[in-house]
């Protein structure tokens, strides 16, 4: 299991070294005069120079890439061209609202799939067909359509939950919950179509298994068996598909978010990239690749732990 870590935490400071040169270099040599956009129309030739002597881009590009770099391993991730606050310390204020949505969506599209899943896969019928149907519904709805369904029923008609905004859990844990109800909901449902169908899928060949055939001809109850046994082993195609599920939730926090106008990284990703803040933007990428990095791992590592051939795989 050591040797597995190391595997999977190595490979994944490549992946966040490769995707975040990528983006260095993408924003920093798309041709954009990054001193006319913040300056404006009116600037004049020499408050342009000035401005990009000011943000060090009058260096050539790899000379910018490697201080960038040497400063983003001690954590300096620069400041927003913007704002001038540290994007690290942007980032880290911000980053409790996106993984408060994004981790409740994972939780709920987990649970909700593996319940739908499983009982679709054990009773069959019509039941089997109505969750079918009723995922590829979900599956197909936008979730920006639902958003505002959602808001429109529950909070403006209803009143049962805030329309917007977004309470820290630290305040109080129960605005923390009301407030994210909807925009988790919005983002959850498409997930939990897909997840539940894969689930369902993975419960249908392990209860067609022989050994599943012999635990019943022992005598063993069929509660223990479907959920102590073939849950286990079908539960690592429903936890592949559910860590591409969080990539797919972290994108969608970007719209979810000023939707129901959370203060999150989605949110300063879009001011980052209408602005031209390249710092905040690698910066926002960075993050959520570091964030998709660890959820991936935790997820192999209880795929590990289910199925010790994946370790060796």
């Amino acid at each position: 299991m050591l040797t597995y870590l190391v595997r999977r935490l190595l490979a994944g400071v490549v992946m966040v070294w490769v995707i975040a040169t990528a983006t260095f270099f993408l924003l920093n040599a798309n041709g954009t005069n990054v001193a006319r956009t913040l300056l404006g129309e009116n600037a004049t030739d020499e408050q342009i120079a000035a401005k990009l002597a000011e943000l060090g881009l009058d260096r050539d590009i790899f000379t910018r890439y490697v201080d960038w770099l040497q400063h983003a391993i001690r954590g300096d991730l620069g400041s927003s061209w913007l704002t001038f606050q540290p994007v690290t310390d942007a980032l880290l204020d911000r980053l409790p609202v996106t993984l408060s949505l994004a981790v409740a969506a994972v939780v709920v599209t987990g649970v909700v799939s593996v319940l739908l899943g499983v009982f679709a896969a054990y009773r069959g019928g019509w039941i089997d067909r109505a969750v079918q149907i009723v995922g590829i519904a979900g599956f197909a709805m936008p979730g920006v359509w639902l958003a505002l369904i959602l808001v429109l029923a529950f909070a403006i008609t209803l009143g049962w939950f805030p329309a917007t905004g977004y309470v820290p859990f630290a305040r109080s844990a129960d605005g923390w919950a009301l407030a994210l109800v909807l925009p988790v909901t919005a983002i959850s449902v498409s997930s939990v179509a897909s997840t539940a169908q894969q689930v369902r899928g993975a419960m249908i060949d392990t209860l067609s298994q022989d050994y599943v055939r012999t635990l019943r001809s022992r005598g063993l109850p069929e509660r223990s068996i479907v959920l102590k046994h073939a849950l286990r082993n079908a539960a690592p195609a429903g936890l592949t598909v559910l860590s591409l599920e969080f990539i797919s939730l972290l994108g969608s926090t970007v719209v979810i978010e000023r939707i129901f106008a959370l203060p999150g990284i989605g949110s300063m990703v879009l001011d980052a990239t209408v602005g031209g803040d390249s710092p905040q933007v690698i910066g926002v990428v960075v993050m959520m690749v570091l964030v998709v990095v660890v959820v991936n791992l935790a997820i192999d590592l209880l795929n590990g732990w289910l199925n010790p051939k994946v370790r060796v795989a």
